[in-house]
């Protein structure tokens, strides 16, 4: 029996993460939410997992290196800032980051990623993602997650070759891009679908998520598997070996 905290407790994600911490026969070590200080919590805790928000990622991650504890990032809206961070605390820790926790999406960014390299640059590739009303951020960490396997099924870097915002003359597609579209309305926990759209002909891969215990589930998955790992990074693949 693992006992994990969640930093991020009172919000949705919180909320379904303690139903799933339960179901799976861990225990919950308690919460820690805007005010709290993390090593409070990780005092108590073998495990972190952080639904919370990028500002308060610095202090997660030192709250889990004080307690050499591991720590599984679901956070969305992360920047380079964010990201130099978790490589450093992974020098001292196993720290899982990831856009999405959901197994099925992860197996999806796997089948994009093989895609994109067996196709050659002639067949465009657009992400097309839906969210509720309520998300703040776009495209979405899991837009962007499949977005860097299509980039890495050609080789190219996401960053220089992606398209977003599309409005008024844009003038044609770039060719080799990576399109974005993001929606949102309603309470959609989370649709998105890889287009690779060629000559007369296209190809669609498509992930829906119909409740967020799927992202729960996933990440209580992730962190015992994390469990005992060396200090290092890690990602939603290793925990699927693949």
């Amino acid at each position: 029996m693992t006992r994990i905290g969640i930093i991020g407790s009172q919000g949705r994600m919180g909320q379904a993460l303690q139903d799933a911490i339960a179901d799976a026969g861990h225990e919950y070590a308690g919460g820690a939410d805007q005010g709290d200080d993390p090593r409070e919590l990780s005092s108590k805790a073998d495990l972190l997992v952080d639904f919370s928000a990028p500002g308060a990622l610095e202090a997660n991650l030192a709250a889990a290196r004080e307690a050499g504890i591991p720590i599984v990032i679901g956070t969305t809206g992360l920047e380079d800032t964010h990201h130099a961070l978790i490589g450093d605390a992974a020098s001292d820790i196993a720290v899982l980051q990831t856009g999405n926790t959901s197994l099925g999406v992860t197996l999806l960014a796997h089948l994009v990623e093989q895609a994109a390299s067996k196709l050659g640059p002639d067949w465009d590739i657009e992400i097309v993602e839906m969210h509720h009303r309520m998300k703040v951020d776009a495209p979405s960490g899991t837009a962007l997650l499949l977005g860097e396997a299509a980039a890495k099924g050609r080789s190219i870097d996401l960053s220089a070759n992606s398209e977003r915002g599309r409005d008024g003359h844009t003038g044609k597609r770039a060719e080799g891009a990576i399109g974005f579209a993001a929606l949102r309305g309603g309470t959609v926990a989370g649709d998105h679908s890889v287009i690779f759209a060629g000559s007369e002909e296209r190809i669609t891969l498509t992930h829906n998520a119909e409740n967020r215990m799927i992202f729960a589930r996933g990440a209580v998955k992730a962190g015992a598997w994390l469990i005992g790992r060396r200090a290092g990074r890690y990602t939603m693949t290793d925990v699927l070996g693949l």
